[in-house]
């Protein structure tokens, strides 16, 4: 007689529990879609409906001028990107150790916050033209000309210089990753480095240099705080503009389903521009690249080259802030700061710890069922690729309606007015937040578990563990470290996150984000700079992570290989808000 054993118990449960998780994974799908549905029915069928006049005034410039604006920032991040990396990756110049990390620094800093801080610099009463009068002997504007910082032109300029490190950092992997073999014969045929990097490490690099381009202008589509303190009208201010100023929450549905569009179209341009351009390498042993020895000139040129992002992107803004929060330290050392600052803590604190225990939940259930939960999983990411303005209307909105039904039913079967439990509360923004960087956390929490071996899966099944008890006691211990490095980065990014926070807070609820952007456009940047340096200090957190990630994959990849050493990129990729 056989006796059956503990793989016998435990496997039945298997399909049911595979059930469970798929039904919570359509749960989640539903939830984090919802706003998207939310817009495109608002949208479709509004209550007052201004589309023709939308259609006729404001929506071509608006339109335009975010095309512009992408189009430049594009052409900028390239640049800077692509130079920068390939100089790091293959040239061996004064400081190249340090530029290899500190070329992530402008991600810590949001670039409404830099735009502040270049106003300040380059205004008609700022020290730059102020310098140039007592020089010169010039008295009035009428008397020279200088370019205007608040315009399109300035808006490209630091957005360039704070977004360029998506280019740089897939750019650099990829010029890292390209076979030495490639490149010699390039060397032997008396090509240069120059003409080296145009015609093969380029190519080789565009689909990662695409990627970067397209998370680049995801970022641009997205901007509020600086397109409006420049005065740009692109669409994220026409959805202020229509809701606050009109007051109609359709024509604002109606904008937002059109930047849905261009998101569309990004996304689809990207992976048009990826088509057909995979590249592998044919030997499994990896060999690292001999770097180009620049003579002096070249080399200090190099320097230089590598400097100027660093110093416009990070040091220049830290400086300002650092120097105003020092001077009117004791105007901004007060109540009102802890105050903003205890709110930006909560609502990352909950949004942080909130992301990762979905994140956790559905990285495990794809683990778990397959392919089915996967198309859940990935429904669930969809809220990254929605600009913070977009996905604050689409929260707002459907959430106002529900307190308002609920609070009718309350006035009709209770006779007691409920208020808002939804819209205008804490849980609106921490709701808005989890859809919005989601798939931050899901990213590291994924590739985490990954490099886990099925058959600890297996293991732990036969001793009679269930896929709960096993995540908790196995899994959850290993993954650590990607678990704290997925809080963190979500954590930061909900602390600079400004259009959804701008729309969705309550009444005389601010967050640093909030409390700087408020005073810097009533030119009062000086008793706002302790806030803004807090957001940035707080930036810099995940840009360490990132930056010894990135190290440790690269003495990996020495050591071990190539394939081997590729997955540890995953954990640490950088995000930066969307509603810089």
């Amino acid at each position: 007689m056989h006796t059956p054993t503990q793989f016998s118990i435990t496997g039945p449960a298997r399909p049911q529990a595979g059930r469970v998780w798929i039904l919570g994974g359509v749960i989640v799908a539903l939830i984090v879609a919802a706003p998207l549905l939310a817009i495109t029915w608002i949208a479709l069928f509004p209550s007052e409906n201004i589309w023709p006049h939308l259609a006729s005034t404001i929506l071509p410039r608006h339109s335009w001028n975010t095309i512009l604006l992408m189009i430049g920032n594009g052409i900028g991040v390239f640049l800077i990107g692509t130079t920068t990396a390939w100089l790091v990756a293959t040239g061996e110049f004064p400081g190249r150790r340090i530029f290899e990390w500190a070329l992530l620094l402008p991600l810590a800093v949001p670039a409404y916050i830099v735009a502040f801080v270049y106003t300040d610099i380059f205004e008609f009463a700022g020290p730059v033209q102020g310098l140039l009068r007592d020089i010169f002997g010039w008295q009035t504007k009428r008397d020279y000309w200088f370019p205007e910082i608040r315009s399109m032109g300035g808006a490209i300029f630091v957005m360039s210089f704070v977004l360029y490190p998506y280019v740089y950092l897939l750019a650099r992997a990829a010029f890292l990753e390209q076979s030495v073999s490639v490149l010699e014969v390039s060397r032997t045929l008396g090509r240069g480095p120059w003409k080296t990097f145009v015609s093969v490490a380029l190519p080789l690099a565009r689909p990662a240099i695409v990627v970067g381009i397209a998370l680049a202008l995801m970022e641009t589509l997205a901007d509020f705080g600086t397109v409006d303190y420049f005065a740009v009208n692109t669409l994220t201010v026409s959805i202020f503009d229509v809701w606050f100023g009109m007051g109609n929450a359709g024509g604002a549905a109606q904008i937002a389903l059109v930047m849905l569009a261009f998101v569309v179209v990004l996304i689809s341009l990207e992976r048009i521009g990826r088509r057909g351009r995979r590249y592998h390498n044919t030997s499994t042993r990896h060999t690292a690249q001999s770097r180009y020895r620049l003579g002096v000139a070249r080399g200090w040129l190099a320097t230089v080259i590598c400097t100027l992002p660093i110093l416009i992107g990070f040091l220049i803004p830290a400086g300002v802030l650092t120097r105003h929060a020092i001077v009117f330290f004791d105007q901004s050392w007060n109540a009102a700061f802890f105050g903003f600052a205890r709110n930006s803590l909560m609502l990352a604190t909950i949004a942080a710890f909130a992301a990762v225990a979905i994140a956790i939940f559905l990285a495990y259930g794809r683990r778990m069922s397959g392919r089915a939960f996967g198309v859940l999983s990935r429904i669930s990411l969809l809220g990254y690729a929605v600009p913070g303005a977009v996905l604050a209307v689409g929260v707002l909105i459907p959430f106002a309606r529900l307190d308002n039904a609920i609070d009718s039913l309350a006035r009709d079967w209770f006779g007691v007015s409920t208020g808002l439990l939804l819209s205008g509360t804490i849980f609106a923004l921490v709701f808005a937040y989890v859809v919005r960087f989601l798939a931050v956390a899901f990213g590291a929490v994924e590739a985490s578990l990954g490099k886990i071996q099925p058959n600890m899966d297996m293991a732990a099944r036969s001793l009679g563990a269930g896929p709960g008890r096993t995540l908790w006691r196995i899994h959850l211990p290993m993954i650590r470290g990607s678990l704290i490095a997925a809080g963190t980065i979500v954590f930061v990014d909900s602390m600079k996150e400004l259009p959804a926070t701008l729309i969705l807070r309550p009444f005389n609820f601010d967050t640093l984000a909030t409390h700087v952007y408020q005073f810097a456009s009533d030119e009062l940047l000086e008793q706002s700079a302790l806030s803004a340096l807090t957001i940035v200090l707080a930036g810099i957190i995940p840009v360490i992570l990132l930056s010894r990630a990135l190290t440790d994959a690269q003495r990996k990849r020495r050591k071990i290989g190539f394939f081997e050493a590729v997955p540890t990129l995953s954990p640490a990729l950088p995000t930066k808000s969307a509603g810089d």
